[in-house]
This record gives structure tokens, sequence and C-alpha cells, in this order.
């Protein structure tokens, strides 16, 4: 889930950058410096959007650079259990499919892909349904929910674990695939039901 946030913090503006607006320059600083940094319990900045207020700067001894406390806002990242998310598979490998979901990467366990028996073919490479015949490769389009999340302080060491075996969920079209699937079973077992009405009718009148 995203997240606007109001962060106070110094931005140390080098001797070659003092010339000029100072508000864009502090931005662009801001940005270079926040983004893509992570915080265990707020979550990734995603980006630094604007400076509400740079106060006036100060010198240190010693350093030729001037340092103004700025309040800024900043875009945040932070998914959260049982979190809906949409995104397109990176990869697919024999454990499961990767996707990625805004800066990060969730990874879908064999286990949590569909409600089937599923099949593996590296060569392709993609995952395909036994009985339904549903494929999931690389570049698909998915809807998923987070059910796990651990945040190791940066974006390479962090993971989010995902699952699509809830209704809903998946790839696009394979919602119109089960209500087929469904339906196909129901008239399949219409004629079944009709021949045990008559037959128990048959056994009644006996």
């Amino acid at each position: 889930m995203y997240y606007k946030y109001n962060i106070s913090g110094p931005i140390r503006v080098p001797p070659k950058e003092l010339k000029g607006n100072m508000k864009k320059i502090i931005l662009g600083i801001a940005q270079k410096e926040y983004e893509g940094i992570m915080d265990e319990d707020m979550g990734i900045v995603v980006a630094v959007t604007d400076i509400k207020n740079s106060g006036q700067g100060k010198i240190i001894p010693g350093d030729g650079g001037v340092y103004y406390t700025s309040d800024f806002d900043a875009i945040i990242y932070k998914p959260e259990i049982n979190e809906l998310v949409k995104g397109a598979v990176s990869e697919v490998t024999e454990f499961g499919a990767f996707v990625k979901t805004g800066p990060l990467e969730g990874l879908i366990h064999v286990s949590q892909i569909m409600d089937d028996f599923i099949n593996y073919d590296p060569k392709v490479p993609n995952f395909t349904g036994k009985e339904t015949g549903k494929k999931l490769g690389i570049n698909d389009e998915i809807k998923a929910r987070i059910v796990t999340v651990s945040l190791k302080g940066n974006i390479a060491n962090s993971k989010i674990g995902l699952t699509m075996r809830q209704e809903g969920l998946g790839k696009e079209g394979w919602k119109q695939t089960d209500e087929k699937q469904k339906k196909r079973k129901e008239k399949d077992e219409k004629p079944k039901d009709k021949k045990d009405k008559v037959e128990k009718q048959k056994g009644d009148n006996k």
C-alpha cells in the first residue's frame, strides 16, 4: 500500500550547487539521498515529491557545504498482510513465480498458484494446470493477495509472499475458465441426477 509521509531531515548542499533555485536544488538532493531507502517500520521511499520548508542554511566549520533542515513530502510503499496487489510475472522457476508489484518482487510459491495439480515446463518456462489447462508464464498480468512480508533493510533482501488460491485471484481470464468448467460440470451431472431420480421412483413404487 502507498502512503504519503512528511519527513524532516538535514540536506547537505555542496559548494558547487550553492547557486540557483535552492528549493529545486534541495529537492534534487533529497531525491538522490532518500529514494530507494527502506525503513522496516515505515516502508520504502518510492519518491520525494515536494520540499515544504528548507529553513535557513547552517555552515559547519571545516565543511564547505551548507546544511538545510528540510521538511519534504515522500511517497512510501509498505506491503500489508492481506493486501490485494496486481503485477506482471517477471520470472518462473520450478518452486514458483516471481511477480513485480510496486518496488518489490513477490513470490507465489508453486503450492499457491492455483487449485489444481500443475506441471512445470522449464523450456517455456511456465506452469500448466493438469485439469483446468490454465497457464502461467512470464509477463502474464495477475492479481494476488499478500500473505507474508519480510522487510530486511534494503530491497534486495526484502521479500513478500503471495497467493492466488482464493476466489477472484489469478491470471486475467482464469475466472471465465472456472465459470465455463463449472457450467460444463453441472451439465454433465444433470443426466445422472435425472437417472437417479427415475430409479428412486421405481424403487418407491415397488
